[in-house]
């Protein structure tokens, strides 16, 4: 385990490797893992939340019903071993163009709102990740007001 986590951390990690085949490669692993970061951030994952998270996991990955799960549970996974954001953010900074970093902060947002209830952490580390993608600060808040407001679904 201490190996998966080292060559994590250090960028050389191999594809996850789930049951049944599955395998959810970086990219999409730390997209899922900073989704499933943000609704875990206040300590209750709510039936909202989850929902939220799996249909827009599947619709992003084009994801099937056990395929979506899997990635969800390597998500937590990966969430619950990271030390910090960087660890993802790393991988969609390099990944990523800017359009597709501003889709994955608007993402986020989506999180965030899922539940109906903006979270101070939440709010935070939305903050903190779009940052660490080089995501303009007006961006962000663009982008929150959009889907507070209705008008940033997916």
């Amino acid at each position: 385990m201490f190996d998966e986590l080292k060559a994590m951390i250090f960028g050389k990690r191999a594809p996850a490797k789930g049951a049944g085949g599955f395998r959810a490669d970086e990219l999409q692993l730390a997209q899922a893992a900073l989704m499933f970061h943000v609704v875990a951030a206040d300590g209750i994952v709510t039936d909202d939340e989850k929902n939220r998270l799996s249909a827009l996991l599947a619709q992003k990955f084009g994801l099937a019903g056990d395929d979506t799960t899997k990635l969800i549970e390597e998500a937590r996974t990966a969430d619950n071993e990271a030390v910090d954001l960087y660890t993802f953010t790393r991988t969609l900074k390099r990944e990523l163009d800017s359009e597709a970093k501003i889709a994955m902060i608007r993402e986020l947002w989506q999180m965030v709102y899922a539940d109906g209830q903006v979270h101070e952490f939440e709010d935070n580390i939305v903050w903190r990740i779009a940052e660490l993608l080089d995501v303009e600060a007006r961006d962000r808040i663009a982008l929150k007001q959009a889907v507070r407001d209705g008008g940033g679904e997916a």
